[in-house]
């Protein structure tokens, strides 16, 4: 996709698809020199996820998240007529793209299980799939603002640790 779109009446610049998820398209923008994110909120039907309001939870997850100190873009703008949001564009290598390349560093696990350190007690998950988080200067960002209750089989000793890794999981899915 290429052409601009509109944020609160600011255009963006889109520069190309970044990835599309259970909410969501993410796209690579310019405005003014400075590269950002815009997210558009669909609203496809998903199988194994229900969904309430959107935008709402994208705001709330946000403020959660950041709340507790997950490492994650900042949030510069919402439109909630047009459901788009704004965030800081962190540029890097996906943990998805660098457990193909085999070149996942242990410091990102480490960093993960730090994060679930925070919010475990906080009584929440995040999606763990690789795809979520991006190493940049050696810090590792969670890249969406999905959050969900804590449920045991969903953590990631359970669940996301089987994607972070060259496992059946991660190779047939």
């Amino acid at each position: 996709m290429s052409g601009t779109m509109l944020v609160n009446d600011k255009e963006y610049e889109i520069q190309r698809l970044l990835g599309k998820g259970k909410g969501g398209y993410s796209y690579l923008a310019e405005r003014n020199g400075k590269y950002v994110v815009v997210k558009q909120i669909h609203h496809e039907p998903c199988s194994y996820y229900q969904f309430g309001n959107k935008m709402e939870a994208e705001l709330n997850d946000y403020r959660r998240l950041r709340k507790i100190g997950i490492p994650m873009p900042e949030l510069f703008d919402a439109d909630m007529e047009r459901e788009r949001l704004v965030k800081e564009y962190i540029a890097g290598d996906t943990v998805y793209e660098l457990v193909q390349k085999d070149a996942l560093p242990r410091t990102c696990l480490d960093q993960i299980r730090e994060m679930c350190r925070l919010l475990y007690p906080a009584g929440m998950n995040i999606d763990y799939y690789p795809t979520n988080f991006i190493l940049q200067d050696g810090i590792l960002y969670y890249v969406d603002y999905e959050c969900n209750s804590y449920m045991e089989e969903w953590n990631f000793e359970n669940w996301g640790v089987k994607y972070w890794s060259k496992t059946q999981e991660f190779l047939f899915r």
